[in-house]
């Protein structure tokens, strides 16, 4: 979900002067988890991701966030349900094509993690969220000398605070189908450009 949400890369002291990365769609993934009928987590994957960052070591005010996922892209690894989440009664693909995240701040808590607030768009809802991130803080290059970061972040929201209401009470009453929490993780992988 969106998603979204790339660069909390962006963040980690000691990069150097303001720079630019890309999400490297191939190696970053955007799970998320649902309680189902009060017993177990259901999980899901959303991507490809798109989106870039610029950061700057010297001034974290001036890092800025931008990422985007198509919401048709959800994958439960199950074909009947993928087809229910994306429909009107859930994501509303069609109406809504894409999620979107874009970062207001960021704050460095210790070292390799990190706060990141912004505002986190789909179902044609937006909100504020805190992503918390840990790693971006180390470079290495590929075998093609592409210089790359990555991490995790993660966050929670409630589904319904985006129109995403839909549900239905279990037989035995003591609870409901779908849970309301859902929490995002993304594991991002960063591409610095040149």
């Amino acid at each position: 979900m969106k998603t979204f949400l790339l660069a909390f890369a962006t963040l980690a002291a000691g990069l150097g002067p303001a720079a630019e990365w890309a999400i490297d769609s191939a190696h970053s993934t955007a799970e998320f988890s649902v309680r189902h009928m009060m017993i177990t987590n259901v999980k899901g994957t959303l991507g490809p991701m798109t989106g870039a960052v610029v950061y700057d070591a010297a001034n974290s005010a001036a890092t800025r966030i931008e990422v985007s996922v198509p919401a048709a892209s959800i994958d439960t690894n199950n074909a009947k349900r993928d087809a229910d989440l994306r429909s009107a009664d859930f994501f509303d693909a069609e109406k809504f094509p894409t999620m979107t995240f874009r970062s207001t701040s960021v704050k460095s808590a210790v070292a390799g993690r990190f706060s990141i607030t912004g505002d986190l768009t789909f179902h044609g809802v937006t909100k504020e969220v805190v992503l918390e991130a840990e790693g971006f803080d180390s470079e290495v290059k590929d075998g093609q000398g592409n210089v790359k970061i990555g991490g995790t972040a993660t966050t929670r929201i409630n589904r319904k605070d985006f129109g995403l209401t839909w549900n239905r009470p279990l037989q035995s009453g003591a609870g409901m189908t779908v849970g309301d929490t859902v929490t995002l993780t993304f594991d991002l992988q960063l591409r610095k450009k040149e």
